[in-house]
């Protein structure tokens, strides 16, 4: 009779054990994925910030080259016309090297974000 009381106790705690470890997985998981998603919205921030800063940049060091190259050029006219030009090509280029330069980075932040292990980086 002792043993079987014991079983039962025993069998009930273990059942006890396994609902909290259920539990605190399950905060677990929330927890990893707040920290993926903070992680991942503050990359996008930082990309949004540099990429407006990067086009204010481009703005003002265009207009310094045309006034640059006007006495080069003959022309105002012609000056921003070879800017303008340079600045096409570069969007060419980009436009061109998107896989590469863009789209492969992205990926491979992303999957290094969602898919790599949180345990064994913690274990490391």
């Amino acid at each position: 009779m002792f043993a079987n009381e014991n079983s039962i106790n025993n069998l009930e705690s273990l059942v006890k054990e396994i609902k909290k470890y259920i539990e605190l997985q399950g905060q677990y998981i929330k927890l990893d994925i707040v920290e993926k998603l903070t992680v991942l919205l503050s990359t996008l921030i930082l990309i949004l910030i540099l990429i407006v800063l990067g086009m204010m940049a481009l703005f003002y060091f265009s207009f310094m080259l045309v006034y640059a190259l006007e006495p080069v050029v003959g022309s105002l006219i012609g000056a921003y016309a070879v800017i303008g030009g340079v600045i096409l090509l570069l969007g060419a280029a980009v436009y061109r090297m998107r896989k590469q330069w863009i789209f492969r980075p992205i990926v491979n932040f992303l999957a290094k974000l969602f898919l790599e292990d949180t345990t064994e980086k913690k274990e490391q």
